[in-house]
């Protein structure tokens, strides 16, 4: 999570969508009065500062951003957070948690578990609606970010040049291909609201 005063922004993190490598990118371009909330593991060089006197942390959503900043710096700042296609973004999370153990866990263990990474509460109110200026396709990456870039005056070649936890995933794969049909109807069903909001499709 990252609010620049230098280019009046809020980036609210969401999870499997590239922010770790946002964060690293705009941690250099940010001013020392700015607050950059960690990452773990560390990636150089991105700094963290600021963010522990008002206990913000890396993934908050929005409301609980908003709640701890001036009320005239939440209205006025840009908000933006990437958001990706459910099945592409599961599959993702999916790689992430077998990488950390070790390869002891299989796809049907994993949504066993149950813990899909959902992040529409992050970027939306009770009532389901917006409160973010622009949610960036996964999809369109670059492109997406270019146009947010430029609108902020933010620095940017046109490429992240950072591919952060990129190892997580070795089987690259179309999530179709891996996918049981029941499992993409579980992901359907846990994800509606991004589905009907973006017009995501399996």
């Amino acid at each position: 999570m990252i609010i620049s005063h230098r280019y009046k922004f809020i980036f609210i993190k969401t999870s499997k969508t590239a922010g770790t490598s946002i964060e690293v990118l705009l941690s250099g371009l940010c001013g020392d009065d700015d607050i950059v909330t960690p990452i773990f593991p560390h990636l150089a060089p991105h700094r963290a500062r600021n963010f522990e006197e008002k206990g913000f942390k890396n993934h908050m959503a929005a409301n609980d951003i908003s709640s701890r900043i001036d009320s005239s710096i939440w209205r006025s700042y840009y908000k933006f957070c990437v958001e990706r296609n459910p099945w592409d973004k599961v599959l993702s999370h999916f790689h992430m948690h077998r990488y950390r153990a070790e390869g002891r866990l299989t796809l049907e263990e994993y949504f066993e578990d149950g813990k899909l990474p959902e992040d529409f509460y992050k970027y939306t109110d009770s009532s389901g609606d917006l409160v973010v200026d622009r949610v960036v396709k996964y999809e369109n990456l670059e492109t997406d970010l270019a146009e947010v870039f430029g609108y902020l005056g933010v620095p940017f070649c046109g490429k992240l040049n950072v591919r952060a936890k990129s190892e997580y995933r070795a089987d690259r794969r179309h999530y179709s291909e891996v996918l049981t049909s029941q499992q993409a109807d579980v992901v359907a069903k846990a994800f509606e609201r991004e589905i009907a909001l973006f017009g995501y499709q399996f």
